[in-house]
């Protein structure tokens, strides 16, 4: 089992603030499951107009954020970390919002892999707070180069 700090989030995914959604890996096993950490902060830009006087984090985000831990569980797993490979969504599958989630809680992201044949890769996530699921989701994504540039 392995931890990684945001150094190696930033390495393994391509993301930047405001949209990198992972703090920190709490857990990570190669080719199985990762638990990431999100520190859901009143700073948050989106904070800001969802909603005024109620802050909720918006769901796709939560999606958002379980795919970016998914993305390190792959990029770890196959050894692509620091490549400048990009992990795109393919689809979303099934997603559910159980818990309103509000500034001031840790997001605890847990993923696993539910297939993987060659580039593209099968999960499951699940977000949750103090052990409860506040969001889950399966999606699809595909590992690739980034688009060339003119």
């Amino acid at each position: 089992m392995t931890t990684l700090d945001i150094g190696h989030v930033m390495a393994a995914l391509p993301h930047r603030y405001p949209m990198l959604l992972v703090d920190r890996v709490a857990e990570l096993v190669k080719d199985e499951r990762i638990v990431a950490i999100k520190a859901v902060t009143i700073n948050e830009q989106f904070f800001q107009g969802h909603f005024p006087g109620r802050p909720i984090m918006p769901g796709v985000l939560i999606v958002e954020a379980l795919a970016q831990a998914a993305g390190i569980l792959a990029v770890e797993s196959l050894g692509l970390a620091g490549s400048g490979k990009l992990v795109y969504f393919m689809a979303i599958d099934g997603a559910k919002f159980r818990k309103p989630v509000e500034p001031g809680v840790l997001l605890h992201l847990e993923a696993e892999f539910v297939q993987k044949r060659g580039s593209v890769c099968k999960f499951a996530g699940r977000a949750k707070i103090d052990g409860q699921v506040v969001a889950e989701a399966q999606f699809t994504a595909m590992i690739a180069d980034p688009p060339k540039t003119a």
